[in-house]
Parts: C-alpha cells; structure tokens; sequence
C-alpha cells in the first residue's frame, strides 16, 4: 500500500509534508504553515490548529458542536507574501461541502507571524464563503 497522500495539495506523501509539522516541527515559512493547518482541518487535529494560532487571538476551543462536519474538498494557494522576515499573508480559497450540499468556496487572506522558530496563524482579513464552487 501506497503512502497517504497529503491533503494540502502539495502531492507530496503526509509524513513527508504536513505531519511533521503536526508532530511539532516549525514550518519552513508562512505558507507550509497555512497547508499544514488545511490538512489539520482535513484530519480534525484541533489541537495542532490551537498550537498554531497566535495566542493574542486563539479561541479557547475550536467549534464543532452537533453542526454537521464540512467535507474539505481541496486548498488553492493565491498568494504568499513576506511583509518582512518575520511577518507573511497567504491568500487561498479552500473548498468544501457540508452534508450534502453544494460545494462552497472560502476565500481569505491570512495573516501570521514569526517567533522564534515558530510561525502562527494571527488573523484573517475579511471574505467569507462566496458560494458555489
């Protein structure tokens, strides 16, 4: 059997990609940070998606209650921009469906920010889903 493919659209294996950085590894820059978190996002790993935003602005919990879970259907990466060593954005639109539904589309740019080693996801500027994909 093959190895698992990553889900954040790299092609490249999970063990090679993004589970390193679920298992505590720094991202190399503020993109392998985004993939990573859309694969967490893919594999429900709340805890790495807490691990990995800011603490200025982490919730305390990652919401999920007895709302039916989104299906992630694939990640597009528009843009990553330095704003300087330790300050990037990523623009992405992100897919998925909820239930049975249409797929939808959710466009953002995300901030994050570098300390130490680490990047983290701070915030994300405006878009919300905008609709069928």
């Amino acid at each position: 059997m093959g190895a698992a493919i990553c889900p954040c659209g790299t092609g490249r294996a999970y063990a090679a990609c993004c589970g390193p950085l679920h298992a505590g590894a720094p991202a190399v820059d503020a993109e392998a940070l985004m993939r990573s978190r859309y694969s967490a996002y893919v594999r429900e790993d709340h805890e790495y998606l807490l691990r990995s935003w800011h603490p200025d602005t982490r919730p305390t919990a990652i919401e999920g209650g007895d709302d039916p879970r989104p299906t992630w259907l694939g990640l597009k990466i528009l843009s990553h921009r330095a704003d300087d060593a330790d300050r990037a954005r990523v623009a992405f639109v992100a897919r998925y469906r909820v239930g049975g539904g249409s797929a939808v589309r959710m466009r953002e740019h995300s901030r994050f920010v570098r300390e130490g080693a680490h990047w983290f996801y701070l915030d994300a500027q405006g878009d919300a889903p905008d609709g069928p994909a």
